[in-house]
C-alpha cells in the first residue's frame, strides 16, 4: 500500500513538472514568435545625397519629406540664442549654515551687552539671509546682467535677486552703519566683525552646469517643422535661406539615420532586444499576477495576438506613409481585454503595445502620453459591457478625451491656439468612428477563442431564453432555486470583485440537467418521492446524472464554455451524502465503493465557479431548516461553506479566505431577508413570572 502511495505521489509530482515545463515552453514560443513578427515590420530608414547652395537653383526633382522633422536654426542664430540664455540663467549657490553658526558664535563671545548682542544677531541674520558671496563672483554676475541666483538650503532652492546679494565689504558696511544712532560703529568695531565675518554662499559648479546644459537642450532650436509628405522644394526653385534650412535639417535627419543603418546589425539587434524585453515583461506579469491565464493558452494567444496585430499595423502605416498613426484605434485592445479578462491585464498589455508602437515613431513621447491616458479612460469607462450603447458612449468619450488631452499637451509645450494642427482632430474623430467596430469584434473573438462577453451573458440571462422557459414550465422548483442562487452568487461576486454577470448567468443554467427527470429532485416534488422505490445506488446514479445531462443540453443549445464550466463544477467531486449514508446504514458490514456516490467534477477552477458552488449548497440546504432565525441561518452557512473549504473544493480556484468570509456574510444577510427572519424573543423564567403574579395580587 505504501509503495502504491509513493508511486502515485511521484506520478503527480512528475505531472506537475511536465505541466510547468509545458507552460515555460509555451511562453518562450509565444514571446519568440511575437518578437520576430514585430521586429520584422519595424521601419528602417536611409540617408540623404544631394548638393545645394543658397541663392542657387535646385537641380533635382521635387523633394517630398518622408517623415516629420523640425527646421533647425543656423549655427550663428543658435549661438546668439545660447548667449541670451546664458545671461538670463540663474546659477546655483550653496548656503553654508555651519559657517553662519560659527561666525555668530565667535562674535557673540565678544558681546557683553544684551541689547547690543540682539542687534548684532539680527544684523548677521539679515546679511546671511540675503547672502554673502565672493566679490569676484558677484562682479562677474552683475557684468553679465544675471537677474538672480538660486540658493540651495537643505532640499530647497530659493531664487534670490542679485541686487540683494552682498560682497564681504557690503555686508560689513551694512552691519556697521545700520541704525548708527543707537549702535555706534565704534562700539561695533570692538567686535572684530571684519575679521570674523565670512561668506556663506559658495558656487555649485556641477549643478549649475548641468542645469544650463539642460536648458540648452530644452531651448527651442527650430524655426518650425515639416510634416510627412510635405513639399520641401521643387526643381528649378531658388534655394532661399528658409529652404536651405529645411534641406539642411532634413539632411541631418537622414544622415543620422544612414549612420545608424551603416551598423544595421546593431540596429537590428537593438530592435530585437527592446521588443524582447517588452514581450518578456508582459509574460512575467502573467506569471506573477495571472498564472491562471497561462493554464489556458487561448488567453495568452489572444493577448499577444492583439498587441502584435496593432503594432505591425502601426509599423506599416508609418513606414509606408499610408495614414497618420493616430487613425489607428488601439483603444480596441484594452476594451477587448477588459471585457473578456480583467482591467489590470488590459492596462498592462495596453502599455506594452504603446511602447512597441512608439518604436516606429520618430517623436514618440506625445503619442505615448496620449495613448496611455486613453487606455486608462476606456478601462475606467467600460468596467462592464452590458449594452451595445456603451460602445457608442465610450467612442464619443475617447474622441473628446483625445482632443482635450492633445490640446492641453500642445499648450503645455508652448503652442498657441492658432498653432494647433486641425488635421489631428480629424484623425481623432476617425479613430473614434473606427472604435465602434469593437462590438462586431466581440462576436468574432467569442467564436474564435471561446470567450463570452457581458452582452452575450445578458442575452442568455433573459428568462425568455428557450431553455429557461422550458425549465420554468417543467421544473418550476429548480427554476426558482436557480433564480435564488443567481441572486446570492451575483451579490457575492460584486462584493469580492468577480464577474457578477458571468456568475449570475452560470447560476441560471447550472441545474438544467434536472429537466430530464425533474420529479427526482425535492424542489420539484409535489406529492410522493420516487426515491422510496429505488436502491440508494440507483438514486445516487439518477442525481449525479443531472450534471452530464446538463452538459448535453448546454451543447444542444450552444451555450458558451464558461457556462458549461458552472454546470460541471457546481458539485465538484462532492458526494451524494444522503444516499451514501443510507447505503452504509443498510449495509453496515460491507465495504462501500464511494465512487458510485461521487460527482464526476472537476472542482471549481475560477473564483466565479467557487462562488456558485457555495451559493448552490447554501440555498439548497436553507430549505431544510425548521426555523429561520438569525442563529440557525448563521450556523447553516458556516457549516456548509467551512465543510467545502476543508474538503479542498476551492484549491484550484483563485478565491481567497477573505473572499470566503465576505461570501458567508452576504449569504447570511440575504437569507435573512429572503426568509424574513425575526428576532428571537426571550422567555420569562418561572421565578420572574411568580414574582410578577404576586405583585399583581398585592395591588
Amino acid at each position: 500500500m505504501r509503495i502504491f502511495s509513493n508511486r502515485k505521489a511521484r506520478t503527480k509530482l512528475q505531472q506537475q513538472k511536465d505541466h510547468a515545463l509545458n507552460m515555460l515552453l509555451l511562453k518562450i514560443a509565444i514571446v519568440a514568435v511575437a518578437t520576430t513578427i514585430v521586429v520584422y515590420f519595424l521601419p528602417r530608414t536611409g540617408g540623404f545625397n544631394f548638393s545645394y547652395e543658397i541663392n542657387q537653383p535646385w537641380r533635382y526633382g521635387t523633394m517630398i519629406s518622408t517623415q516629420k522633422f523640425n527646421i533647425q536654426m543656423s549655427d550663428s542664430v543658435l549661438e546668439m540664442k545660447k548667449d541670451s540664455l546664458s545671461k538670463k540663467f540663474m546659477p546655483y549657490f550653496v548656503r553654508d549654515v555651519e559657517v553662519e553658526a560659527s561666525v555668530k558664535e565667535e562674535i557673540m563671545n565678544l558681546v557683553g551687552d544684551r541689547k547690543l548682542k540682539q542687534h548684532v544677531v539680527e544684523m548677521l541674520d539679515s546679511v546671511f539671509d540675503r547672502g554673502i558671496m565672493p566679490s569676484t563672483d558677484l562682479d562677474s554676475l552683475k557684468a553679465l546682467g544675471t537677474p538672480g541666483i538660486r540658493v540651495i538650503a537643505g532640499n530647497e532652492a530659493v531664487v534670490v535677486p542679485l541686487s540683494r546679494v552682498m560682497s564681504m565689504h557690503e555686508a560689513y558696511q551694512f552691519i556697521m552703519h545700520h541704525d548708527e544712532e543707537t549702535f555706534k560703529p565704534i562700539e561695533l568695531s570692538k567686535l572684530n566683525i571684519n575679521t570674523e565675518l565670512k561668506e556663506n554662499l559658495s558656487y555649485e559648479l556641477m549643478k549649475s552646469e548641468e542645469e544650463l546644459k539642460s536648458e540648452y537642450e530644452q531651448m527651442a532650436t527650430s524655426l518650425g517643422f515639416v510634416r510627412v509628405n510635405e513639399k520641401i522644394v521643387e526643381r528649378g526653385d531658388i534655394v532661399s535661406e528658409e529652404i536651405f534650412q529645411k534641406l539642411k535639417s532634413y539632411e541631418n535627419v537622414m544622415n543620422r539615420q544612414q549612420t545608424e543603418e551603416s551598423g544595421s546589425s546593431l540596429l537590428l539587434w537593438g530592435q530585437i532586444g527592446i521588443v524582447l524585453i517588452i514581450m518578456s515583461i508582459l509574460a512575467t506579469y502573467l506569471t506573477i499576477f495571472r498564472p491562471d491565464y497561462l493554464d489556458k493558452p487561448r488567453h495568452v494567444v489572444l493577448l499577444y495576438l492583439l498587441i502584435v496585430f496593432f503594432s505591425v499595423f502601426a509599423s506599416v502605416l508609418v513606414s509606408r506613409h499610408l495614414f497618420h498613426v493616430y487613425i489607428l484605434p488601439i483603444c480596441m485592445v484594452p476594451i477587448i481585454i477588459r471585457v473578456f479578462l480583467d482591467s489590470r491585464t488590459a492596462f498592462a498589455f495596453h502599455v506594452g503595445m504603446v511602447l512597441l508602437i512608439s518604436l516606429s515613431l520618430n517623436n514618440p513621447y506625445e503619442y505615448m502620453l496620449l495613448q496611455l491616458i486613453m487606455g486608462f479612460v476606456v478601462i475606467f469607462n467600460l468596467r462592464e459591457l452590458t449594452q451595445r450603447s456603451q460602445i457608442v458612449k465610450t467612442s464619443i468619450i475617447v474622441t473628446i478625451a483625445y482632443c482635450v488631452v492633445y490640446s492641453i499637451y500642445q499648450f503645455a509645450s508652448g503652442a498657441e491656439l492658432q498653432d494647433l494642427d486641425r488635421r489631428i482632430f480629424i484623425y481623432f474623430c476617425i479613430n473614434g468612428l473606427l472604435l465602434l467596430f469593437t462590438y462586431p469584434l466581440f462576436w468574432i473573438m467569442e467564436r474564435l477563442f471561446g470567450f463570452v462577453s457581458d452582452v452575450t451573458l445578458v442575452e442568455l440571462s433573459n428568462i425568455n431564453h428557450p431553455l429557461l422557459q422550458k425549465m420554468s414550465a417543467e421544473a418550476p422548483g429548480t427554476f426558482q432555486h436557480s433564480m435564488q442562487v443567481a441572486n446570492l452568487a451575483s451579490e457575492v461576486a460584486k462584493k469580492i470583485g468577480a464577474r457578477a454577470q458571468l456568475v449570475r448567468t452560470g447560476a441560471l443554467y447550472h441545474d438544467i440537467g434536472k429537466l430530464e427527470r425533474p420529479v427526482f429532485f425535492t424542489e420539484n416534488q409535489a406529492g410522493g418521492n420516487p426515491h422510496k422505490h429505488l436502491a440508494p445506488i440507483k438514486s445516487a446514479e439518477v442525481i449525479i446524472a443531472h450534471v452530464q445531462k446538463g452538459l448535453a443540453l448546454a451543447e444542444k443549445y450552444a451555450l458558451p464554455e464558461q457556462i458549461k464550466g458552472f454546470i460541471s463544477t457546481h458539485h465538484g467531486t462532492g458526494k451524494t451524502k444522503y444516499f451514501l449514508v443510507t447505503y452504509q446504514n443498510e449495509h453496515p458490514d460491507e465495504p462501500v465503493d464511494e465512487s458510485l456516490f461521487t460527482y464526476p467534477g472537476p472542482n471549481p477552477e475560477t473564483k466565479e465557479e467557487a462562488i456558485l458552488m457555495m451559493a448552490d449548497a447554501v440555498e439548497a440546504s436553507s430549505r431544510s431548516l425548521t426555523e429561520y432565525t438569525e442563529e440557525a441561518i448563521g450556523e447553516l452557512v458556516e457549516k456548509i461553506v467551512n465543510t467545502q473549504v476543508s474538503e479542498g473544493y476551492f484549491k484550484k480556484s483563485s478565491i481567497t479566505f477573505k473572499d470566503v468570509d465576505d461570501a458567508k456574510e452576504i449569504f447570511k444577510e440575504k437569507l435573512k431577508v429572503m426568509y424574513h427572519t425575526r428576532i428571537s424573543y426571550p422567555e420569562l423564567n418561572k421565578n420572574a413570572a411568580q414574582d410578577n403574579k404576586t405583585t399583581k395580587n398585592q395591588l
